[in-house]
């Protein structure tokens, strides 16, 4: 409720008036007149709310889990002292189950013409943009009787990126690629390496990579070492559509994707290649290209933060026809979808050819490791029936994987545990054996 002051000190006489109006032989109506007057001269002393000022600040992105430190910075313009409770209320996902009632409220002594600074501290439980809703000041009068609310919008987002997870796994796959990019040169030509250097012939080498011409400059048998090329392009492709959505542990198949695919842009960049991506089901939901090394993780990642599965299935025409004109030259194409037999005989492997006649394909899926469990269930009649199920289902996704693999498709099926590190594996193998 918000009092003018004229408004209160009506409220104050009018209340003088009824206590005095009504029977004084036991008392009641003095007393009774004397709370009403406290009660409103309490209203006339509270501060006012209508005229605050409210300025936001802190952080603006936050990595999901992880907490988010908002400020909200009070001022109170009036010559009344502000005694009261403030309320900055979000969306309930921005904060962790059960702490929104405690972490929202705070407790305000603001002097007339001060300003005080409040920090809430959020931690997102979703990926995606969080807005703050309104602003809630309860102004109480010196004697805690009564007192003056109102609500201000003051607008402020907070977006929660993608977790990244699998960013430990990042030092050991560094390592591994430093072994093949010009520390430990590799030392046979094929296709996807480039000349390094030369050096000097070491029992166990390679004939073929004797430089003759250099050799015989030197007086010494030279060697020609090579290494993987660098600036390859790489298509990073979601399946935002309906298998998705399917949830694995506590959380949705895309978010492991979604962090098997930063973990592989985070390696890739350093290697020196170009990566890019597309996340599509029934149209195109994101698309980024031709960011700078430095630039290309924080575009991915902020792109990535407000996906979500479609409840629909993925038009895989569509999306093998945007992948091609965004990967027009020879490119690795890193499709994240499901191994779901239906949806792949139905929409992908036919089109697969258009994808394999240039590019080197990889298919990774996240496995629910629960069909390991459910497999290997037996005692009732319930767990026969459920292990039957398991593998039942495990043998379709086998099926469906060499079926790809015929293609000429190099498929991974992993738990949300492993697709990441599988998947940066299967990138450095394929670099190692010069097919990028």
């Amino acid at each position: 409720m918000a009092l003018t002051g004229r408004t209160a000190l009506l409220a104050a006489l009018g209340a003088l008036v009824v206590g005095l109006l009504l029977p004084s032989r036991t008392g009641i109506g003095l007393v009774t007149g004397a709370v009403l007057v406290a009660v409103a001269v309490d209203l006339v002393l509270a501060a006012p709310v209508r005229g605050l000022r409210f300025v936001r600040g802190g952080d603006t992105t936050v990595r999901l889990g992880e907490p988010a430190t908002v400020e909200l910075t009070v001022t109170n313009p009036s010559g009344r002292p502000l005694r009261g409770l403030v309320r900055d209320a979000w969306a309930p996902s921005a904060w962790r189950p059960g702490t929104a009632e405690t972490a929202s409220r705070h407790t305000l002594a603001l002097p007339g013409g001060e300003r005080r600074r409040i920090t809430t501290v959020l931690t997102p439980t979703r990926r995606g943009d969080h807005h703050a809703h309104r602003v809630t000041v309860r102004s109480l009068g010196p004697l805690g009787l009564a007192g003056r609310q109102g609500s201000h919008l003051v607008p402020w987002t907070v977006r929660a990126l993608p977790p990244f997870a699998s960013r430990k796994h990042l030092p050991s796959r560094l390592a591994r690629l430093r072994e093949l990019d010009g520390r430990t040169s590799v030392l046979t030509r094929g296709q996807g390496t480039e000349f390094d250097s030369l050096r000097e012939y070491l029992p166990g080498d390679d004939v073929r990579s004797i430089d003759w011409r250099a050799s015989a400059r030197r007086n010494t048998v030279a060697v020609r070492t090579w290494r993987p090329e660098r600036d390859r392009h790489i298509l990073v492709v979601l399946d935002t559509g309906r298998t998705s959505a399917g949830r694995v542990g506590d959380a949705p198949r895309l978010d492991a994707a979604l962090d098997a695919a930063l973990l592989l842009t985070a390696l890739a960049t350093r290697a020196g290649d170009r990566v890019d991506l597309l996340a599509h089901d029934s149209r195109k939901r994101v698309a980024v290209a031709g960011s700078s090394a430095h630039e290309v993780l924080p575009a991915f990642t902020h792109a990535m933060a407000g996906l979500e599965p479609a409840l629909h299935e993925t038009d895989m025409r569509s999306l093998v026809a945007t992948a091609l004109k965004m990967a027009p030259q020879r490119s690795l194409i890193v499709l994240l979808t499901g191994l779901d037999a239906a949806p792949v005989e139905d929409g992908l492997r036919p089109l697969l050819p258009m994808l394999t006649k240039r590019h080197e394909v990889v298919l990774a899926s996240v496995a629910d490791p629960r069909l390991d469990v459910l497999a290997a269930g037996r005692g009732t009649v319930e767990a026969v029936y459920g292990a039957a199920a398991a593998e039942q289902t495990r043998a379709d996704r086998r099926a469906t994987a060499e079926r790809l693999t015929r293609h000429g498709v190099t498929v991974l099926d992993a738990p949300p545990a492993r697709i990441a590190p599988a998947l940066a594996d299967t990138y450095l193998a394929l670099k190692a054996a010069g097919r990028l």
